[in-house]
């Protein structure tokens, strides 16, 4: 099966940007605007990892990590913000996410963290 990322950020630069950069990967790309136009896509069952803002309007990415959670979706998560908070980090990282990095994403880092994600080895979660 080939590997789909999905890319979850409100700022249409960023998703684009983050897009090229995957694909760049060798990899397949869906961007999304909202955590609520990815809960509602037909992607949740083939997203091999998910990459996604902390901070956008309605629901933020740490409540869509909830969500997917709580629905039973074991998807492995990079998060990315500009404004990088250590409790927020400390939540997300003990509910399982395979990063946590601060905009301007660097860019060895998210692929670090992307390659663990897809091998599903996440005794280490990497940060920036």
């Amino acid at each position: 099966m080939d590997h789909v990322i999905s890319i979850v950020d409100d700022d249409k630069s960023v998703r684009e940007g983050m897009r090229r950069l995957i694909r760049s990967l060798g990899y397949a790309t869906a961007t999304f605007a909202s955590a609520e136009e990815y809960l509602l896509s037909d992607r949740l069952q083939d997203t091999s990892c998910l990459i996604t803002d902390i901070k956008m309007p309605g629901m933020s990415g740490v409540e869509m990590q909830s969500r997917l959670i709580a629905n039973g979706h074991r998807t492995p998560i990079i998060f990315m913000t500009a404004f990088p908070e250590e409790e927020i980090r400390e939540r997300v990282l003990e509910a399982g996410a395979f990063g946590f990095l601060s905009k301007p994403v660097n860019e060895s880092c998210l692929i670090g963290c992307l390659d663990k994600a897809l091998k599903g080895d996440n005794s280490s979660s990497l940060e920036q």
